[in-house]
């Protein structure tokens, strides 16, 4: 326990000269562009949006900023799913080792990081339990009961709810940690085609949960059979794309189990259609599974913040904005101090009023410029100033977190130009993150190319044969090892091997079936389809 408390305080208390840590510093110490890891690790600390549990390494509190975020999500995402007829449910949180069984390949992709309950209390459990890495082995013996008839189809349920998955590397908060929250929904339908509507339909709002709330761009598209769930018949995805390290960053996923699970579970129905001789009479169903985590909270902090802390977008901030007193001095008497908070609480009831979330810094012994600074590492999207001078004007001063760009406006237009102000945020910060994904998505058809690419912070386009073997042998081949040949360590930093991030639905075209050779200089196939690869997460 001693090593993993002293690795989790290397993480958050970074030394800064002899006598100051990061911690005792208000503001962001290092530089998105010089630092990232530390950068944000000092951002989700320091804004309140995590805090490292000490008692066991790899596991995080959620603060309120973030839980906040996380439920403007949920809530957004459960009147999405609830009008496709998906309905809530909660299973327990154990599976037995009889019920992992029975999806030997699917537990295989989870088997290194099952934590498994061996006591309770002094006595050996007679069968130990697994804490949940997903519900599949959970849920689907109950699907089997519950579903007896093609009318009982679709059948839909989803759970929000943490999992565990004991993650072997380092852990990082909100992308890769041994707990995380998510919703995961599993449905049951009827015909592969109905299965494959559902499937889109859902990663078209994971893509709307990033974009139209997160302000985040991501490319749509399936999955390589290699990178697809285990277990599974296909995988869609939702990819990011971090720009200050050019990684790719899975962002949410869509699964199509085909009938596997339902033969492992014996889930099946009679078949509508009359009863033949190649008809036995009852069908296997096609079933789905999908969920998207607290990841997304990461991605958006990692794409969109700053030297100075966080840049919220709008429609998930907690304080859309925040309403500071300036002019305020010692000759100031308690009467004009009223009087001046008074307006302040005015201004925050009638942004309140319009569905704005508003609040106001009143907090006595902190100047002006100290409360800007908190506001700005909290990534407020927008602060209003307002002082005797702007009082004397009927106006209040504005200046935007995303841009820092400032200006007035007037009291009487507060309520709607706020609202306007908050929506052109929010499209801006988007536009700007779609402009930086696009141009850094390179259309590579030399692979020399390749490499370059990837060291400049890309994500490349390639014509791909889709072969697992291949998928293998390009990670091999644009991995560097960190010997040189004479035996002497390289100056260099070892190079991360790129892997596939996903087949876009969006191809670039030029692929002709049967001459277009696949990219790898060692394969020799012809390729199949252009595929997204990257270094990632």
């Amino acid at each position: 326990m001693a090593a993993n408390k002293a690795s989790i305080g290397a993480k958050t208390v970074l030394p800064v000269g002899h006598t100051q840590k990061t911690e005792d510093i208000l503001g962001i110490t290092v530089t998105k562009e010089g630092d990232f890891s530390s950068w944000y690790q000092e951002v989700v600390l320091k804004s309140e949006m995590i805090e490292y549990y000490t008692e066991i390494s790899g596991f995080f509190i959620m603060r309120p900023r973030s839980m906040f975020i996380w439920g403007v999500i949920q809530k957004w995402l459960t009147e999405k799913i609830e009008d496709m007829g998906v309905q809530e449910a909660s299973f327990p949180m154990f599976l037995s080792e009889a019920s992992l069984k029975k999806e030997k390949d699917h537990v295989e992709g989870f088997a290194p990081e099952l934590a498994w309950v061996t006591k309770a209390g002094e006595k050996a459990l007679e069968v130990p339990v697994a804490v949940r890495p997903t519900s599949e082995a959970v849920m689907y013996p109950y699907y089997a009961k519950w579903i007896r008839s093609h009318r009982d189809l679709p059948f839909r349920l989803n759970q929000w709810n943490s999992v565990v998955r004991w993650e072997a590397t380092q852990t990082t908060p909100f992308l890769r940690a041994r707990e995380f929250l998510w919703q995961e929904g599993h449905t049951a339908h009827l015909t592969e085609d109905l299965a494959g509507e559902e499937v889109l339909h859902i990663l078209e709002l994971y893509a709307g949960v990033y974009e139209k709330l997160l302000a985040v761009p991501v490319v749509r598209g399936r999955k390589t059979e290699k990178e697809k769930f285990a277990g599974g018949y296909y995988t869609t995805t939702v990819e990011g794309y971090i720009p200050s390290n050019g990684r790719g960053v899975q962002g949410g996923t869509s699964h199509c189990l085909g009938q596997n699970f339902s033969k492992m579970f014996d889930i099946k129905v009679e078949d509508p259609t009359p009863k033949t001789e190649e008809n036995p009479g009852h069908i296997y169903v096609w079933q789905n599974s999908w969920g998207l985590s607290t990841r997304v909270i990461g991605v958006m902090v990692m794409i969109h913040g700053d030297d100075k802390g966080l840049v919220l977008p709008p429609r998930v901030a907690q304080d859309q904005v925040i309403i500071i007193p300036v002019g305020i001095k010692k000759s100031t008497t308690p009467e004009e101090k009223r009087r001046h908070y008074d307006e302040l609480h005015s201004m925050k009831t009638a942004l309140k009023k319009t569905g704005i979330r508003a609040n106001y810094d009143v907090r006595e012994g902190y100047t002006p410029a100290w409360k800007f600074n908190d506001h700005e590492l909290k990534g407020v999207p927008l602060r209003l100033e307002y002082g005797p001078k702007d009082a004397a004007k009927s106006v209040v001063s504005y200046t935007r977190r995303d841009t820092g760009e400032k200006g007035t406006i007037a009291i009487s237009d507060l309520a709607s130009s706020v609202g306007d102000l908050l929506e052109t945020i929010q499209s801006d910060m988007y536009t700007k993150a779609e402009s930086a994904f696009l141009s850094h998505r390179k259309v590579i058809t030399h692979w020399n190319e390749v490499v370059p690419a990837l060291d400049a912070k890309n994500v490349v386009l390639m014509p791909f044969c889709l072969a697992e073997k291949c998928e293998d042998k390009i990670k091999d081949l644009t991995s560097r090892e960190d010997t040189a040949a004479d035996g002497l360590a390289e100056k260099k930093a070892p190079r991360m091997g790129m892997k596939s991030l996903c087949i876009p639905f969006e191809q670039p075209g030029g692929i002709v079936k049967g001459e277009t050779k696949c990219l790898n200089p060692e394969c020799g196939e012809f390729a199949e389809e252009w595929c997204m690869f990257g270094r990632s997460y």
